[in-house]
């Protein structure tokens, strides 16, 4: 039994290099430790600890920073883009006092919510948004005077909307919840950001 385990050891060392023997065994070490140290509880299912396809690649840095990363980058983002739906009653901006709410919530999709509680947006935690928070995150760039620096254009709406929607689509990993992708905010919820961001009346923008 003993040879037997050797012999196939070192036939499958040969299929592999040490490196990637290594990481074969890593990877199996880190499944086995994600399977034993979580379980599902409340609406928080183990579902959540599977990655997809986007999730993978961004996961390996040494993946994302090789030659075929690049290629690899491209391809995700275009998998990305072509999960936005644009808003289906054709309405992209909503009430900017509601998106202020949402923004400055981050409540929500957590093991000891109910089914029905309303998920905020936690915006403030990358961002600065308005002038009169004293209190927000700088891992994403200031969004203060959003539409007034941008201007209102179409353009600038759809890019606004995808962004919110699946941030993926642009930067394949960005640190940004995919917002309308995992469906963490309502269509109307969404609508009520971009108010936020591009209505001239919010306080954002004057």
């Amino acid at each position: 039994m003993k040879i037997k385990l050797i012999t196939t050891i070192a036939t499958f060392g040969l299929l592999l290099s040490p490196i990637s023997f290594a990481q074969t065994i890593l990877d199996a070490k880190f499944q086995k430790m994600m399977a034993e140290g979580f379980r599902a509880e409340g609406i928080a299912g183990l579902d959540r600890i599977k990655q997809d396809e986007t999730q993978q690649f961004c996961s390996d840095p040494k993946q994302v920073a090789s030659k075929q990363g690049a290629v690899k980058v491209m391809e995700i983002q275009k998998i990305n883009m072509a999960t936005i739906a644009q808003p289906s009653d054709g309405k992209y901006i909503g009430d900017w006092k509601s998106g202020e709410a949402i923004a400055q919530s981050g409540r929500g999709a957590t093991w000891t919510d109910k089914p029905d509680t309303v998920n905020g947006g936690g915006c403030y935690n990358c961002h600065e948004i308005d002038k009169k928070e004293i209190s927000y995150g700088n891992i994403g760039p200031s969004l203060w005077n959003y539409g007034k620096d941008r201007g209102y254009s179409q353009e600038v709406i759809v890019y606004t909307w995808n962004r919110i929607n699946n941030s993926k689509a642009y930067n394949a990993c960005s640190k940004m919840p995919r917002f309308g992708h995992f469906k963490l905010l309502t269509e109307q919820q969404m609508q009520d950001v971009m108010a936020l961001l591009l209505d001239p009346q919010s306080p954002v923008n004057r």
